[in-house]
C-alpha cells in the first residue's frame, strides 16, 4: 500500500483533508485485498472441482480451499458485506467446504 502525504494531493482549494486522502487509500486497499481473496478462493474452488487425484491429496486441497473461502468471507465482512448466501450459491461452494467453516 502506498500512502501519500496529505499535502501532496490536496490543497485548500480542492477541499480534501489528510483524513480524506487516508480514507481513500484505506478503501482502495480494502478493495484490492477483497479482490485478491476472491481470486484465491475461486482458484481453489476450481481446483477442487477438477481434482482427480488421491484421497489424501484431495483432503489437503479441501483444507486449502476452506481456508481461502474463509479468508474471502472475512474480507467481505470487513468491507461491510455480511451476507454470503448469494456468494455460496453463485460460486457453488460445496457443503464439505462450508462444513469446515462451521456452517450447517
Amino acid at each position: 500500500m502506498s500512502l501519500r502525504l496529505p499535502g501532496q494531493n490536496s490543497s485548500p482549494a480542492s477541499g480534501q483533508t489528510g483524513v480524506d486522502v487516508l480514507d481513500y487509500e484505506l478503501m482502495a486497499e480494502k478493495a484490492a485485498s477483497l479482490g485478491r481473496a476472491g481470486y484465491y478462493a475461486e482458484r481453489y474452488l476450481r481446483d477442487l472441482r477438477e481434482y482427480e487425484g488421491s484421497a489424501e491429496g484431495r483432503a489437503a486441497l479441501l483444507k486449502k480451499t476452506a481456508e481461502a473461502v474463509y479468508a474471502w468471507f472475512i474480507q467481505r465482512e470487513l468491507c461491510g458485506m455480511r451476507r454470503h448466501d448469494s456468494l455460496i450459491r453463485d460460486y457453488a461452494i460445496p457443503r464439505e467446504v462450508l462444513a469446515r467453516l462451521g456452517a450447517k
